[in-house]
């Protein structure tokens, strides 16, 4: 208790010493306020059966009816496990490449081309996924796409990347990563001006060669980063790229690449059911937050690193 009332009177000394500071608090709590918890009262639909007409208030309660009904969908079964595949995927393929672009960015010397191939590398990122669908669209098309021209001028079948289920996924990894690889390496590239250069000269005066340097020196200086990095990615496993999708993807290709994301958005505004698009949109946040706490526990357990 003593505790407890030691900090309660040394934060209220500090906020009477520091009003002002604290004062220019107050917009920033209250925009979260509005904005971030207040439409949290809308996850009670997901136990009730929505009625647009009858409201929040007067739709009756089911209880856990929409949960039942999630868990035993095959449809959702489905979904689950599309956007699983795909997130993992994401990460195994596409987690890594920032890293390795970075530290082949830091070694270049020559400043004009490490600033040049940066520029063009991270540009795709600020191209909305529409414009980055239509591109990819125009590519891969059967129907005058230049990768298909080119596989018929070497006497191959062309490929239907868009409506072909065992080849969509790697269309949706490959546009990903060229949309979004280079803006991640700015963070990693960033991270590398936190380590002492004095280390590197140590090194070489002790006949440490690059290779030596980027095991030792490098990668245990941005490792803090790449758990941070990871542990933030966990926290998006069941995402995969709703709006990436979207844009990409047609009924053909349902069984391999319809997602939690893209699950919702069909049954929220296509059938109208908004209690279950929400419970379905309920059960990917709670998973989401799980692995984020789970992450980062086992980060602070087994490397003694941790976001908290």
């Amino acid at each position: 208790m003593n505790r407890k009332r030691g900090y309660w009177s040394r934060l209220g000394s500090d906020i009477w010493k520091e009003w002002d500071l604290y004062l220019l608090l107050v917009p920033g709590i209250l925009v979260i306020l509005l904005f971030k918890y207040t439409p949290m009262y809308g996850i009670t639909i997901a136990f009730k059966d929505f009625n647009i007409f009858a409201g929040y208030a007067d739709s009756p309660w089911v209880g856990w009816k929409h949960f039942a009904k999630l868990f035993t969908s095959p449809d959702f079964a489905q979904v689950f496990r599309n956007t699983v595949i795909i997130s993992f995927l994401k990460i195994i393929i596409l987690f890594p490449l920032p890293i390795i672009i970075a530290l082949m960015l830091n070694e270049l010397r020559n400043m004009l081309f490490k600033r040049t191939v940066q520029t063009v590398i991270y540009l795709p990122h600020f191209l909305s996924w529409v414009i980055v669908g239509g591109l990819f669209i125009d590519l891969l098309s059967t129907n005058g796409g230049i990768v298909n021209k080119v596989l018929v001028s070497l006497n191959m079948e062309p490929i239907a990347f868009f409506l072909d289920n065992s080849v969509f996924r790697s269309v949706l990894i490959t546009s990903a990563g060229w949309k979004e690889t280079g803006w991640s390496t700015i963070v990693y590239l960033a991270a590398f001006t936190m380590i002492d250069p004095m280390l590197y000269e140590a090194a070489k005066i002790d006949g440490a060669g690059r290779w030596k340097q980027l095991w030792h020196i490098t990668l245990p200086g941005i490792a803090p980063i790449i758990i941070l990095m990871f542990i933030l990615r966990l926290g998006n496993v069941l995402e995969a790229g709703t709006e990436q999708i979207l844009v990409m993807y047609n009924p053909v290709v349902y069984q391999v690449s319809d997602v939690i994301g893209t699950y919702v958005y069909r049954m929220g505004l296509g059938n109208q059911d908004y209690s279950f698009s929400t419970a379905v949109g309920l059960f990917e946040a709670v998973i989401s937050f799980t692995l984020v706490i789970v992450g980062n526990a086992m980060s602070r357990k087994y490397l003694q690193r941790g976001i908290w």
